[in-house]
């Protein structure tokens, strides 16, 4: 999916919602400022295998889309922390349900793989 359909008002809701979680790494981070506020280092030992370049990125992208707050503190080193908007936290609660499909099916995965002797 491409950035576009972010902002492209002529696309099924759902397409809309999607366009901005879309990529291996925004769900995790949503999930992650969920808990509260990060600094990128924080996130980046939370998930060892981003690199500092795509965590920038999909930050950046999620700030754009309104998702989360990016607040740089005037310190020396200068100290950025991210957190979730009012609209990141929307969002991440109405995506409650589908992480809970998403356990249900995973769950339903691993017991089909389970055969009783």
């Amino acid at each position: 999916m491409t950035r576009q359909r972010a902002e492209d008002t002529d696309v099924c809701g759902v397409t809309a919602a999607v366009a901005v979680i879309d990529g291996k790494w925004k769900t995790l981070l949503l999930w992650l400022l969920e808990a509260g506020p990060h600094r990128p280092g924080e996130l980046r030992r939370k998930i060892p295998d981003i690199s500092e370049k795509v965590l920038t990125q999909a930050l950046r992208e999620m700030e754009s889309d309104g998702l989360v707050h990016r607040e740089v503190h005037d310190v020396k080193p200068p100290k950025t922390v991210y957190s979730l908007t009012g609209e990141g936290r929307e969002l991440s609660e109405a995506l409650a349900p589908v992480a809970a499909w998403g356990h249900r099916r995973l769950d339903r995965l691993v017991a089909e793989r389970v055969v009783p002797s």
